[in-house]
C-alpha cells in the first residue's frame, strides 16, 4: 500500500529535519511500489498538502488492481521525440511519408513539439487544427493530415506511453459535399477534341482513363501485359515523388493496395485497337526493370504527372478548356452509370477505397433514379389506396379515416 510522509520529519537528509511543528507547511511525499510485488520499483512523489499525496497514491493503487497502472516517466517523452519514434517504425509510402513529414514540420512540431505526450491535452490537439485552418487549408486537407497526429497519440496509448487519447473526441471542420460537379465532366466529343490536341505518344493516355477509368498515374504506368484479352488489369502507377528504392520516378503499388494487389476494368474493343496501334507507332520501352511500358519522356525516363500535364494544358489552352486529366475519370465513372452498370461495380472499376466513396462522388448521375423512386411509391401504394371500397381516396389520410 502506498505511504504517505513528510519528510521533514522522517529524513534525516531535508534540510528542515527535525520539523517539531505539528502543522508545519512542508510538503507531503506519497511513496508506492510500481506492479509487480516487492520487485517492483519504489516510486514516490511530493505535494503541498497531504490529501493531495493521499489521493496520488490511492490512485496509484487502484491502478494496479485494474491493471492500467503507467509509469508516469513514459509520459515525460516529447512530443517530437515520440513523433521520431513513431514515424521511424512506420511503413509508408513515399508519397505518404513526404506528407506526413510535411505535416509535422508546418504544424504539429510548431505548435506541440516540446510538450511531452503525457501533458498533451484535448484543447492542445485542438490547437494544431486551429492552426493548419488559420494558414487556410481547405477541410478535406486537414482532415487527412491529422490522420497521422491521431494514429501516433493511439500509439502512444497502446504503448503504455499515456492513458488517454487526446485526439479521441477532436473537432474538424466540416467538408463540404464531395459530389462531382456535372460542369467537371467532358462530353464524349470533348474528349475527342482533347485526345486529338495531345501529342500522339502520349495519347493513349486520355483514351485509358476515360476509356477504363484508371487514374493518371496508372495510365502512365501502362504497360502490354496489363492487356488481359476483354479486361484490362492495373497494378501500379508512377509517382514523381520518389520510390522506395531511391529512384527521383518510380513505379509505386496502386493507392489504397499492397505491393502486388490488382484490380480490374472492362476493356473494350476499341481502346484494345487503339492499345495495337499505339505499340505498332511507338513501341513500348524497358524502365526502373519494369518492360513493355507504354509510354516514356522524350529523355526516356518514365512518363509523370510533370511530362504529361505540360501537353495537358497546353491541349486546355487551344481548346478553351478548363479540365483536369481527373476528369476523364469522371467520364468514365458518368457513361457506365448512364448504361446502367452499378454503383458497386463502378466503384470496384475505379478502385475506390469503399463503395461510400463511389455513392457520395457519382450518386446523384444515376440516370432516372427519381422517377424509379416515384414509380416504385406509388406501385407500393396505389393498389392499397384503391382497394378501399367505396372509391380511391386521394391519399393515406382518407384511407385511415375509412379503416
Amino acid at each position: 500500500m502506498a505511504t504517505v510522509f513528510q519528510k521533514c520529519k522522517t529524513d534525516e537528509d531535508h534540510r528542515h529535519c527535525p520539523c517539531e511543528k505539528t502543522r508545519c507547511g512542508h510538503s507531503w511525499t506519497v511513496r508506492y511500489r510500481e506492479p509487480g510485488g516487492r520487485s517492483g520499483r519504489q516510486r514516490e512523489k511530493s505535494f503541498p498538502k497531504k490529501t493531495q499525496a493521499e489521493a496520488h497514491g490511492n490512485k496509484m493503487e487502484a491502478d494496479k488492481v485494474a491493471g492500467v497502472y503507467l509509469d508516469p516517466d513514459r509520459g515525460k517523452i516529447t512530443v517530437a521525440a515520440w513523433w521520431d519514434e513513431w514515424l521511424a517504425a512506420q511503413i509508408l509510402a513515399p508519397n505518404t511519408l513526404r506528407d506526413y513529414k510535411g505535416f509535422a514540420a508546418n504544424y504539429l512540431i510548431p505548435t506541440l513539439g516540446r510538450k511531452t505526450i503525457g501533458g498533451v491535452a484535448p484543447n492542445d490537439a485542438q490547437r494544431v487544427v486551429k492552426a493548419m485552418e488559420d494558414a487556410g487549408l481547405m477541410a478535406t486537407t486537414i482532415r487527412t493530415r491529422v490522420i497521422s497526429m491521431k494514429a501516433m497519440f493511439k500509439a502512444a496509448v497502446d504503448n503504455d506511453r499515456i492513458g488517454k487519447d487526446p485526439c479521441k473526441n477532436l473537432k474538424l471542420p466540416r467538408v463540404a459535399s464531395t459530389a462531382v460537379d456535372e460542369d467537371e465532366i467532358p462530353t464524349l466529343p470533348e474528349v475527342v477534341q482533347i485526345a486529338a490536341e495531345i501529342p500522339a505518344e502520349y495519347r493513349l493516355n486520355v483514351w485509358l482513363i476515360s476509356g477504363v477509368g484508371v487514374r493518371p498515374s496508372e495510365a502512365f504506368a501502362g504497360s502490354e501485359d496489363c492487356c488481359r484479352g476483354d479486361v484490362y488489369r492495373v497494378y501500379r502507377q508512377a509517382t514523381d515523388k520518389g520510390d522506395r528504392k531511391g529512384n527521383r520516378k518510380g513505379l509505386v503499388p496502386l493507392k489504397h493496395r499492397a505491393e502486388g494487389d490488382y484490380r480490374e476494368a472492362p476493356l473494350a474493343g476499341w481502346l484494345a485497337e487503339e492499345i495495337a496501334r499505339h505499340t505498332a507507332q511507338h513501341g513500348t520501352r524497358t524502365i526502373l526493370g519494369a518492360s513493355g511500358l507504354f509510354f516514356a519522356t522524350k529523355a526516356g525516363e518514365l512518363l509523370t504527372h510533370e511530362g504529361f500535364y505540360y501537353h495537358w494544358r497546353q491541349a486546355m489552352k487551344k481548346l478553351g478548356m478548363k479540365y483536369k486529366p481527373h476528369d476523364l475519370r469522371h467520364f468514365f465513372a458518368s457513361t457506365m452509370l448512364a448504361a446502367g452498370v452499378s454503383l458497386l461495380e463502378v466503384s470496384r472499376w475505379l478502385g475506390h477505397k469503399s463503395i461510400r466513396v463511389t455513392a457520395d462522388t457519382y450518386g446523384h448521375l444515376v440516370p432516372d433514379s427519381w422517377n424509379r423512386g416515384r414509380k416504385a411509391m406509388e406501385d407500393a401504394m396505389r393498389p392499397q389506396l384503391t382497394a378501399i371500397k367505396g372509391g380511391a381516396p386521394n391519399g393515406p389520410e382518407e384511407v385511415a379515416q375509412a379503416a
